[in-house]
């Protein structure tokens, strides 16, 4: 399930510290608009997203083509709405600073793009901190609705499989998944748990404080807050740790997409470190 993870993981947004840029429009590219938020997906998004299911899809399916299909049509779907969820979370959180932005859904996940003049009120570390966190904050909320709506309807909450491990969040949903009938539907079901993987697990996982994930963002722009002068080098070198003893634990787990993610997520902060003075 791992590889799943490295669809949403890149989706950094407007400094210079973004791994990969926002791609180019074409011909195929799709757009809408939510509120007065622009919105654009790529015509990589689609297939990428459904690369990414590709597997889970079809051990479930086995030989059925039709039903591979369907479950990727789930899948693909889910991981569209998860993502513009979070990167949504992070509009409003510019717009909440008086900053606009578009979003940007491409093959490596997302982008909230601050657009137009800079707002004053985000030379604030606190008002950027909010940014940072307002995209994992706004999946676990999603995620928060969908239990509930389930649990409304009568319907037991799917096994929530490896997250049943995680302390609080694991016995909370073990808890739901015993309560009600099952949900009738395979897809129902289904659609119920990717929702759940995606917006809690990739939610933590971006967490985790390693820049430029929403975690190591925050932890920086709270060193900020409390005046540390040395916020840059500190986080560089925390995010540096925590990227290695992930890239360790991939490694011994064969998790190999985790372990290149964090490698190359380590390698980042070495090199900020390495930019601000810090030689190791």
């Amino acid at each position: 399930m791992t590889k799943l993870f490295l669809f949403s993981m890149l989706n950094r947004r407007h400094n210079k510290e973004m791994l990969l840029a926002e791609p180019q429009s074409t011909p195929a590219d799709f757009h809408f608009h939510i509120g007065r938020i622009p919105v654009r997906v790529t015509g990589w998004f689609w297939p990428a997203a459904g690369l990414f299911g590709w597997g889970l899809a079809q051990s479930l399916a086995g030989d059925d083509t039709r039903t591979l299909l369907i479950y990727l049509g789930v899948w693909v779907l889910v991981v569209f709405c998860s993502i513009l969820v979070h990167e949504l979370g992070h509009a409003l959180a510019f717009a909440a600073s008086g900053q606009s932005s578009r979003i940007v859904l491409y093959h490596f996940g997302g982008l909230a793009v601050p657009t137009g003049m800079p707002a004053p009120a985000l030379k604030s570390p606190l008002r950027r901190l909010a940014v940072s966190a307002a995209g994992p904050v706004a999946q676990l909320c999603l995620a928060i609705v969908v239990v509930a709506i389930v649990m409304m309807l009568g319907y037991q909450v799917p096994d929530p499989g490896f997250l049943s491990s995680l302390p609080i969040i694991g016995n909370s949903l073990e808890e739901v998944s015993l309560a009600g009938q099952p949900i009738p539907s395979m897809l129902g079901r289904l659609m119920v748990y990717h929702l759940l993987f995606v917006n809690i697990a990739w939610a933590i996982l971006n967490l985790l404080p390693v820049q430029p994930l929403d975690g190591g963002r925050i932890v920086l722009e709270g060193l900020k807050v409390f005046g540390v002068s040395a916020a840059d080098q500190i986080a560089s070198l925390f995010g540096l740790l925590i990227a290695g003893v992930v890239a360790v634990w991939a490694y011994q787990h064969q998790e190999t997409y985790l372990m290149v993610l964090f490698g190359v997520l380590g390698v980042g902060c070495y090199q900020r470190l390495v930019s601000s003075g810090v030689r190791g």
